[in-house]
């Protein structure tokens, strides 16, 4: 009987952290600060991302156009502080899929990583790109 009883907790736990897991990776379908704080960010940093983009893409895999970036569409992957609590090194890893910028076809997958200091400068610190789309035909 006690055994049944465990079980029966055990089971009970597991489903209840497994739908605590299932809800909170879920996209979000109202906004909240958090929200508009992250959007925010990727206003700011979406500069500075279409300019590597570029710099990547061009003349490799794209000469007829520069990669579109569409802040809507960026991923945050991880963020962290470098120095620890309240120290203001941080790095943000984010996934993009730059478009065409005209049909907002995406033409590849890419993993970046940024450093972001106190003070007006914002510096790529590891960029990978992931995938390669192959264009529609014309």
């Amino acid at each position: 009987m006690k055994k049944m009883f465990i079980v029966l907790i055990l089971s009970f736990v597991l489903i209840i952290s497994f739908q605590k897991t299932i809800v909170s990776s879920a996209k979000p379908t109202q906004d909240s600060e958090e929200l508009r704080l992250q959007d925010m960010l990727m206003n700011m940093l979406t500069p500075y991302i279409e300019k590597d983009l570029n710099n990547y893409y061009y003349p490799k895999i794209s000469k007829d156009f520069s990669p579109a970036v569409t802040p809507w569409k960026i991923e945050v992957i991880e963020t962290r502080r470098v120095n620890g609590f309240r120290g203001f090194l941080l790095e943000i890893t984010i996934e993009i899929e730059p478009t065409d910028g005209g049909h907002w076809v995406p033409i590849g997958k890419d993993r970046m990583t940024y450093e972001i200091p106190s003070g007006p400068r914002v510096k790529l610190i590891h960029h990978t790109h992931l995938k390669t789309y192959e264009l529609p035909p014309e």
